[in-house]
């Protein structure tokens, strides 16, 4: 065989080796390091973006934490109603994890001098709540969420719109969710606020400029007030973070 020959059927093996073409291509190209991770949660809030949401998370291989809570949403039913179920055991099954937004989503209000806790808001009218309602606001998430998942949430917990009372913080361990889990002052994404005044530019720059490694960000599943939705800007926000070097990981964080 000639030299010429001999080096052509080299290079031809060194083309054809699995080393090169990565097992016929079946393996993905390790990813860059990481410069910083990011907590992408996301509350259900009224839900209409939430497919849209699932497939950008999907496409960009980013996992989120879910805070459930049994709100109605804009198909007129309700977060953790039987026609939810597709959708939550999707994201189950996508490796996403998911933490508890109480039951009816109302806000913490006070202690009362009777030891209760005041609520206003959510699906309901005001209420009080002992220990056992307050608990079973928490419980009845987990209940239902493993009905439909076949799988029970972490034990983390957020509060409706991030309002702790002392009973609520000392409680929530008890019924079985000891982390309560806020956000970073730069990883408020503000979809809930005010479009006209809070334009979708306007957050996508703010949020690329600041948020820093470590921060916990928090938008929602959908928002009815908002007139031009933060979802049309939510995939240029992944894609430009990871642009500048951040990886997404679920709560709790490894550390803890």
């Amino acid at each position: 065989m000639s030299r010429r020959l001999a080096l052509q059927c080299s290079i031809a093996l060194i083309l054809l080796s699995p080393a090169v073409w990565g097992a016929g291509s079946a393996a993905p190209l390790p990813s860059p390091a990481c410069r910083g991770t990011l907590y992408l949660t996301l509350d259900t809030g009224s839900m209409q973006s939430a497919d849209t949401i699932a497939t950008i998370l999907q496409r960009h291989q980013v996992k989120a934490t879910f805070f459930v809570a049994n709100e109605p949403t804009w198909r007129g039913d309700h977060a953790l109603d039987d026609s939810w179920r597709d959708f939550w055991r999707a994201r189950a099954r996508e490796g996403h994890h998911f933490g508890n937004h109480t039951w009816f989503h109302a806000t913490l209000v006070k202690d009362l001098p009777s030891g209760d806790i005041l609520t206003r808001g959510g699906d309901h009218a005001p209420r009080e709540f002992d220990k056992a309602g307050f608990c079973q606001n928490l419980q009845r998430v987990n209940e239902r969420f493993k009905t439909l998942t076949g799988q029970s949430l972490e034990p983390l917990w957020r509060a409706p719109g991030g309002h702790l009372t002392p009973n609520a913080a000392s409680w929530a361990g008890d019924c079985g969710f000891p982390q309560h889990v806020g956000w970073s002052p730069a990883g408020l994404l503000g979809d809930e606020l005010p479009s006209e005044k809070y334009p979708n530019p306007r957050l996508l720059n703010q949020a690329l400029t600041h948020l820093k490694d470590g921060d916990i960000l928090m938008m929602h599943l959908g928002i009815r007030s908002r007139h031009d939705p933060f979802v049309r800007v939510f995939e240029p926000l992944i894609t430009g973070l990871q642009a500048r070097g951040f990886c997404f990981a679920t709560l709790p964080k490894a550390s803890q």
